[in-house]
């Protein structure tokens, strides 16, 4: 694998893994907003990833040669999601609707907390790649000189 390829599939998943943990930041932050600019309760959001074909003259002749694509990848949207929202009897809360009751988000702080846990460990090996790399290809050239 060419050292720029090795790169551009670490640096795709590090940025893949940012949005994500960005993502998750905006869930936790908001598990208690009632009230958006766009009206209603926060709703929960999720990433979702796709791999991406490198193009490179090491990706081209790894495809020729065994038939293989060597990919990123990347965010190809936000969505949010549909779950029905958590409805908490509060009187006294500003956004109670008549009966009392307050619509919050659905959000499940532990669960969460574990895909944050999962993205910050993808995004460590991510890290991880790209150094190792790096000192690969600073080995190979100590070994041209």
């Amino acid at each position: 694998m060419d050292f720029m390829t090795a790169l551009e599939i670490g640096a795709s998943g590090l940025s893949a893994e940012r949005t994500h943990l960005n993502i998750i930041s905006m869930n936790l932050a908001n598990v208690n907003t009632t009230r958006t600019p766009e009206g209603g309760p926060y709703r929960r959001k999720s990433v979702v990833f796709q791999a991406t074909p490198l193009d490179s003259p090491f990706t081209k002749a790894m495809r020729s040669e065994l038939e293989r694509e060597v990919k990123g990848v990347k965010v190809s949207g936000v969505v949010t999601d549909q779950r029905p929202l958590r409805r908490v009897y509060d009187p006294g809360h500003p956004d109670a609707d008549g009966q009392g009751y307050v619509s919050l988000p659905d959000i499940n702080v532990v669960e969460e907390m574990a895909n944050m846990m999962t993205a910050l460990r993808t995004y460590e090996a991510n890290a991880a790649t790209i150094s190792s790399a790096k000192a690969m290809f600073n080995k190979a050239l100590e070994l041209g000189r």
